[in-house]
């Protein structure tokens, strides 16, 4: 069988979803298509189920993934061997939000940089609450993210900081400010939180153990725009300490105090497992492993 078309099938297996599959592995959903047709003649048995609206492995579907994953991280395995004494080349995906990417990426990827110059870096920055998600669909192959509390063991993490929870108000004159100056408790006040992520789930936690329903003002998408929106004084938040250290509007917002505190969280590099054979994230895996800060 051709690995190319076993590396597809993965693509296709994880991400479930035929357009964005395609789009990863570069060719059009029709030729992906008939790749997944072609194997399912070899193999003698439907690998998907699949309709207008959704795709799914079939029991043979499964098997055939275990088995395309061992083929694959194999070829990985003998290519890194065969070539240990030639430079690293080929391209390298990562996401990670902003402030992770002027936060962690510099010294990493100033050293992976040094020593292999001829690897083709891809950078995407976004929501951070994305990062395990993009990994997952496998639109990238490095994230940077927070640690779930589950993590799938077919992930490995490699935490390069911690950072707390901070809850955030505006110094912005009026309106909240002028609240928390008359006495009001900080979840009486209008609630800017995130869509999606770590922190929000431990808020929601912190929320429902205290008996309290927030007043959620408005609901939105990464952490730095939590942030901003707290600085114009649309209300009170809560993000990582990580993110409020590099905001350009840190000195507008002060943090308050939250009892009981807001669990902290470990930020790392993530990968799926079988990625760890391909040479170029094996090499910056490594580099990682020597950052802590």
């Amino acid at each position: 069988m051709n690995r190319v078309a076993l590396e597809q099938f993965l693509v296709l297996s994880e991400s479930l979803h035929f357009s964005r599959a395609s789009e990863l592995c570069h060719v059009s959903p029709s030729t992906l298509s008939r790749v997944v047709q072609r194997l399912e003649s070899e193999v003698g048995a439907p690998l998907l189920y699949r309709d207008n609206r959704s795709v799914m492995l079939t029991p043979a579907g499964r098997e055939f993934q275990r088995y395309a994953r061992e083929v694959v991280e194999r070829w990985w395995q003998l290519k890194e061997r065969i070539g240990e004494s030639g430079p690293l080349g080929g391209e390298l995906s990562i996401y990670c939000s902003v402030t992770a990417s002027y936060r962690f990426l510099p010294e990493l990827l100033s050293e992976f940089r040094r020593r292999h110059p001829g690897v083709e870096i891809n950078l995407r920055t976004g929501d951070a609450a994305l990062s395990l998600p993009k990994l997952m669909g496998g639109e990238a192959d490095l994230v940077i993210a927070a640690r779930p509390e589950e993590l799938s063991a077919d992930f490995h993490f490699q935490p390069i900081s911690e950072t707390p929870l901070q809850l955030i108000a505006p110094l912005l004159e009026g309106g909240v400010l002028s609240s928390l100056e008359a006495g009001a408790s900080w979840y009486e006040l209008p609630l800017v939180q995130a869509e999606s992520g770590l922190a929000r789930t431990y808020l929601d936690a912190w929320f429902v153990e205290q008996g309290i329903e927030p007043n959620v003002y408005a609901t939105v998408a990464g952490n730095e725009a939590i942030v901003a929106m707290v600085n114009l004084g649309c209300g009170v938040g809560v993000v990582p300490e990580l993110v409020l250290q590099n905001s350009p509007v840190v000195d507008r917002v002060k943090v308050l105090p939250i009892e009981p505190r807001l669990p902290a969280f470990e930020i790392g590099l993530c990968v799926r497992g079988r990625s760890l054979q391909k040479p170029a994230i094996k090499a910056l895996w490594s580099i990682a492993e020597s950052v802590r800060r």
